[in-house]
């Protein structure tokens, strides 16, 4: 077995641009491309907390359910993916919804967590989030 040491990954024809083969060798996937920028772990009740993430800054609590991620590391436009989720509270299915009346930006994002049944807003002790696409 080999292993390799290093600090950095620099590539060979542009500085940002590393390719990694498929397992079965067919395709080719830039690494770069492939990592999550944002992700959070958050506890969206009481005095919300973030329980840990990655390039997230701070969190705003707008009002019930509903939340602002704030990115250490700005992205490059606001054309990237976001996905999230959110636990289940007082036996009550509940959905993660991105809120269509604040676009994102490319320093932050709001999102809240509604109900399934009747789109009632409502804090969650778990919300989870992820956001791909390239930083500045």
């Amino acid at each position: 077995m080999s292993e390799i040491k290093v600090d950095n990954l620099t590539g060979k024809t542009t500085a940002g641009d590393i390719t990694v083969t498929s397992e079965g060798g067919a395709a080719t996937q830039s690494l770069q491309q492939g990592l999550a920028k944002v992700w959070w772990n958050l506890n969206g009740t009481g005095t919300i907390a973030g329980r840990d993430s990655l390039n997230v800054s701070s969190y705003d609590d707008i009002g019930t359910g509903t939340y602002d991620s704030n990115y250490t590391n700005a992205m490059a436009n606001a054309d990237y993916s976001f996905q999230g989720t959110t636990g289940v509270n007082s036996n009550t299915a509940y959905v993660f919804a991105y809120h269509s009346y604040q676009a994102p930006s490319t320093t932050d994002i709001r999102f809240a967590c509604e109900t399934q049944s009747n789109i009632t807003l409502q804090d969650q002790a778990y919300i989870f989030g992820t956001l791909n696409g390239d930083l500045a």
